[in-house]
């Protein structure tokens, strides 16, 4: 795994071994940032699930001002810490072991970008955006990255879905809050 562009483009990134790791592929990590592009520079980021970090980290490189991880593995977040301070990003970022679906509940208002890439066929996705509203500013987007054959609804409380894409057996949902002026 690398970053892909950015003031950090070219790191390396380590990641966990396990069958439970599912790193986002190269293909998927380009997509995303290619529908959220112009929305990445100084937005604060929440990278749910975050693993080695890498999606938040591609964030920060390019441009975004601050990132929250949070995953409920240990492990997980001491190698993001050390993605994070390979990549210079460590004091741009907040770094939080708790389950997802809780932070949710208790997280501050204020994300503009959500990714959520959670493990597939436990029903987590849906638990996120029927939570992820309590976070989320006024215009957030919120991209879910998920299994191809879960096709998620097209609204879900203040969320409408904006577009869906297919790679493989990865498919990705992107949602926009009602308010973001999206029609």
């Amino acid at each position: 795994m690398r970053v892909i562009t950015g003031s950090a483009r070219g790191k390396k990134l380590k990641t966990l071994d396990g069958l439970d790791v599912r790193p986002t592929s190269d293909m998927v990590k380009e997509a995303i940032f290619s529908i959220i592009q112009f929305d990445v520079p100084s937005s604060s980021v929440l990278d749910l699930f975050s693993g080695s970090g890498q999606l938040g980290i591609e964030a920060l490189s390019r441009g975004a001002s601050h990132c929250v991880f949070v995953d409920k593995s240990k492990s997980s977040l001491e190698v993001t810490k050390d993605n994070l301070t390979h990549c210079g990003f460590l004091s741009q970022s907040r770094l939080l072991n708790m389950d997802s679906i809780e932070y949710l509940k208790v997280g501050k208002k204020g994300i503009d970008i959500a990714l959520l890439d959670p493990p597939y066929n436990q029903g987590l996705i849906m638990q996120c955006l029927s939570e992820i509203e309590h976070v989320l500013s006024d215009s957030a987007i919120v991209v879910c990255e998920h299994e191809a054959v879960l096709t998620l609804p097209e609204n879900v409380k203040g969320l409408k879905l904006s577009k869906r894409y297919k790679y493989g057996k990865t498919a990705l949902s992107v949602y926009k809050t009602k308010d973001s002026g999206e029609e």
